[in-house]
């Protein structure tokens, strides 16, 4: 009797909605229904103030107000964004954790160390780039250098003894260096630090000779007379220093270096939520305020793209670099 009274409950419950339970019984279903139920965590990779940074914090800010959860940054540098990048690659995928990224973290990385510690296209599924941040090759105000030629007439009467600074080995501030010393000839001595930030101050103090610094990073102080820029790493000027010549206009030939930067989360995290991260990232990309007050310190905002479109660009980005670095036999290890 109770066999059949158990059958026949059984039975007036609709089929349909036995699937639907059973559907949304699946762990990342759940997740990815009520997802944000709490904070989310963005990794920082690089050091506070660096020009990640700023990009990193201002798409946080905006992120919250879309979801309705803070989203909480956390600053995790050095190594060239590795550190971050290695604690991004070991979080939980349940969509709670947002690692910032670029080609130095994506593929650079991969280049200089022989066990980084992740694989960006295992480890990870891309979300979208934001936009490209170009480096800046700065000095001291007092170093008597004009123009980059000045600078590599200088470092080819002293081989080996003109120093850069960097956040680290294997960054674009690192590797920007790199292509210097490759297109150019001259031998420099790299300085790397735990940081943009502390490699400008070093730069500033004369610990260093020169260095190449995303351009939030060192803007204030070129305006403010402190730090003298000689060029500009990418093909096209910048309308913020419109009179600051590009490496190539320099003298310096197939000189160009821009970082993107962009969004990752570990491999797994349910679709639905990267595909709802995608779309508030790209959206945020589009706001006119946004695009601006990023403009303004020198990152440019490029077209909103897909997770696949993204994961692209990181296999673009390693075919065009690997051969780079291990050309010029730089390494981390």
């Amino acid at each position: 009797m109770g066999r059949k009274e158990t059958d026949m409950t059984t039975e007036k419950i609709p089929r349909r909605l036995v699937l639907a339970g059973a559907v949304l019984a699946l762990p990342g279903v759940v997740r990815a229904a009520e997802w944000p139920e709490r904070p989310i965590r963005m990794i920082i990779p690089f050091a506070p103030g660096s020009g990640a940074d700023t990009v990193g914090r201002a798409f946080a800010e905006e992120l919250a107000k879309a979801i309705g959860q803070p989203v909480v940054v956390d600053n995790k540098g050095g190594a060239g964004g590795l550190l971050g990048t290695v604690e991004g690659a070991r979080a939980p995928a349940d969509g709670y954790t947002l690692l910032l990224t670029s080609q130095g973290t994506m593929a650079w990385n991969l280049g200089m160390y022989k066990a980084p510690g992740y694989d960006p296209l295992k480890d990870f599924t891309q979300v979208s780039i934001g936009g490209v941040l170009p480096n800046i090759l700065v000095v001291a105000a007092a170093n008597p250098a004009a123009s980059v030629a000045d600078l590599i007439a200088q470092a080819r009467a002293k081989p080996g003894e003109l120093t850069y600074g960097s956040s680290g080995v294997g960054s674009s501030l690192h590797l920007s260096g790199v292509i210097l010393e490759q297109r150019t000839g001259i031998r420099l001595q790299h300085v790397p630090y735990r940081g943009a930030p502390a490699a400008v101050l070093a730069v500033l103090n004369g610990e260093v000779t020169m260095g190449f610094f995303n351009t939030p990073t060192v803007l204030p102080q070129v305006k403010a007379g402190k730090l003298k820029a000689l060029a500009i790493t990418t093909r096209e000027r910048s309308p913020l220093l419109p009179d600051l010549p590009t490496m190539m206009q320099a003298g310096v030939p197939d000189f160009d270096v821009a970082v993107w930067q962009g969004f990752a989360v570990p491999a797994n995290t349910p679709a639905a939520i990267v595909g709802r991260l995608n779309a508030e990232l790209n959206r945020i990309s589009q706001n006119p305020q946004v695009r601006e007050k990023l403009l303004n310190q020198g990152f440019d905002m490029l077209p909103p793209r897909s997770p696949q479109a993204a994961r692209q660009q990181v296999v673009d980005d390693q075919a065009l670099w690997l051969p780079i670095i291990k050309a010029s036999g730089a390494t981390a290890d």
